[in-house]
C-alpha cells in the first residue's frame, strides 16, 4: 500500500478530481493520479467531459474509480466560443459536484483557471483545495493567440491569481511551474509539490520494427502529439522541406500521429511544401499502432517552438519518445533539456535549418541513435519515473489534510468559512 498513513486513517477518505479539457481515463496524467490515490486507500471520483469516440458514457466505474461525465462542445470561433464552452463546463461541474457530495479533497486540473468556482461549494463544507497546474494559462494565451497583453490576457492573469489564492496545495508539473507558483502565485514553497507527468511504461513497450512502415525509404521520422497552433508541427514540416531541399536528403518517410485544431491546416501546409508523398498524417490511432510506429522510428521530432509557454513546459511526447528508446531532435527549450538531457539533440530556438541538419546527423549515425535511446529509457525508469511522482502526490495530499477532521461521507454540509491555515 502506498503512503505513510495507517489504513484506519485512510478509511473512507474521499477525493474529487475536476477536469475540463480532456476525458478520463483518456487524460493519462489524471488517470495515473486517480489510480495512485485509489491504491493509497482513497475513494476517488472524477468529473470531466464526455469523449467523442471513447469515454462516452455519462457514468462509469473503472478499476474502482467513479467517473461522472458531461456533454461538452469544444470552443470554436474565438473568445465567444470559449465563453460558451467554459460556461457549460462550469454549470455541469457544479451540478455533478453536488451529486458527489462532501469530500475531503477537491482537486482541480487546469486549464482553464476557473474550476475553483464550482469547487467553492465543497471547500465551504470543509474540503481542502488542491490545484493541479497542467498549464500556465497566461503563457498559453500569449503563445497560442499572439494578441499581446490585452484585456483578455489581464483577465486570465486575474483568474490564475484567484486560483492560487483559493488553493491550499499546488501541484506543479516541473520546477519551472513550481517557481511560478511561488514567485507569481505567492504560495509558500512548502505548499507547492512537483508531481511530474510520466509515461505509462507498460503502455510504451517496444516491439519488433516493421520496415514496411517506412514506405520504401531507409529511415522513418515520427511526430506524436497534439497539433495546435503552439505545438510546432508547422516548424517540423518546414524543417523537413529544408531537409529535402537544402540538406539534399530524401531517404526518409515521416509520420505525424495525433490530432488537434491545427490538423487540417498542417495537412494543407504539407501539400504546399510538396511533402505529400513523404509525410503521412494518421490522426489519432490505437495504442498498438502507435507503438508500432515508434518502435520503427529512427528519429522522433519535438518541434515545439520557443515561446513563453513551451520554454517552461514539460512535453509529454518527449517523455514518451524516451520510454520507447528513440533519439529526439528538439528546439533548445529549458524544460526540454531537463526532461531529455542527452537523449536529444537541440537546435537553436526556432532554427528550422539546424533542426533539419540535426535530423540528418542522427540518420547518419546509428550508434549515436542507440546511445541516445538507451539514455532516454534509463531516465524514464529512474529519476523521471512515475514512482517518484507518486510519492510527491501522496505527500501533497498528506499536507492538504494534515490536522483536518474528516468530512463524513454523505453527511450534513457545514456552513461558514474555511478555517485559516
Amino acid at each position: 500500500m502506498l503512503g505513510d498513513t495507517t489504513s484506519n486513517d485512510r478509511q473512507g477518505r474521499r477525493a474529487l478530481i475536476l477536469v475540463e479539457n480532456l476525458s478520463v481515463p483518456f487524460d493519462r496524467r489524471v488517470w495515473q493520479e486517480c489510480t495512485t490515490l485509489r491504491d493509497a486507500g482513497w475513494q476517488v471520483h472524477v468529473i470531466c467531459p464526455q469523449g467523442v469516440k471513447r469515454d462516452t458514457e455519462p457514468e462509469a466505474e473503472i478499476d474502482g474509480v467513479r467517473i461522472h461525465r458531461y456533454p461538452l462542445r469544444a470552443a470554436t470561433g474565438g473568445p465567444a466560443g470559449y465563453l460558451r464552452e467554459y460556461g457549460s463546463a462550469l454549470w455541469h461541474t457544479a451540478r455533478l459536484a453536488r451529486k458527489v457530495g462532501p469530500v475531503h479533497v477537491v482537486h482541480a486540473c487546469n486549464p482553464p483557471d476557473l474550476l475553483f468556482l464550482p469547487a467553492r461549494w465543497l471547500t465551504r463544507r470543509g474540503a481542502r483545495f488542491v490545484f493541479d497546474q497542467h498549464d500556465l494559462v497566461p503563457e498559453l494565451y500569449l503563445s497560442r493567440f499572439d494578441r499581446g497583453q490585452d484585456l483578455l490576457y489581464r483577465g486570465v492573469c486575474a483568474l490564475e491569481r484567484m486560483t492560487y489564492r483559493a488553493a491550499d496545495i499546488v501541484l506543479a508539473t516541473n520546477e519551472s511551474y513550481r517557481d511560478v507558483a511561488v514567485r507569481r502565485g505567492g504560495k509558500r514553497p512548502e505548499d507547492v509539490f512537483v508531481v511530474r507527468s510520466a509515461p505509462q511504461v507498460d503502455r510504451f513497450q517496444p516491439v519488433e520494427p516493421e520496415p514496411e512502415l517506412k514506405n520504401g525509404k531507409p529511415h522513418l521520422l515520427c511526430y506524436l502529439g497534439v497539433m495546435g497552433p503552439q505545438d510546432g508541427v508547422d516548424y517540423a514540416l518546414r524543417a523537413l522541406a529544408k531537409l529535402r531541399d537544402e540538406v539534399k536528403r530524401t531517404d526518409w518517410h515521416a509520420v505525424f500521429v495525433g490530432s488537434g485544431d491545427a490538423f487540417d491546416a498542417m495537412v494543407e501546409l504539407s501539400r504546399e511544401l510538396g511533402l505529400s508523398e513523404q509525410v503521412r498524417f494518421t490522426g489519432r490511432i490505437p495504442d498498438a499502432d502507435l507503438v508500432r510506429y515508434l518502435s520503427t522510428a529512427d528519429v522522433c521530432l519535438s518541434p515545439d517552438p520557443h515561446n513563453p509557454l513551451n520554454d517552461v513546459s514539460t512535453m509529454n511526447k518527449v517523455l514518451e519518445y524516451m520510454a520507447m528508446g528513440r533519439p529526439i531532435v528538439s528546439f533548445d527549450l529549458r524544460e526540454a533539456r531537463v526532461s531529455a538531457g542527452d537523449a536529444a539533440l537541440y537546435a537553436p530556438a526556432n532554427d528550422e535549418a539546424e533542426f533539419a541538419r540535426l535530423i540528418a546527423q542522427l540518420l547518419d549515425d546509428p550508434e549515436q541513435r542507440a546511445r541516445m535511446g538507451k539514455t532516454g529509457q534509463e531516465r524514464i525508469t529512474g529519476q523521471l519515473s512515475w514512482q517518484n511522482s507518486q510519492r510527491s502526490l501522496l505527500a501533497a495530499y498528506a499536507a492538504a489534510c494534515g490536522g483536518r477532521t474528516p468530512v463524513a461521507s454523505g453527511g450534513p454540509a457545514r456552513s461558514g468559512r474555511r478555517p485559516r491555515r
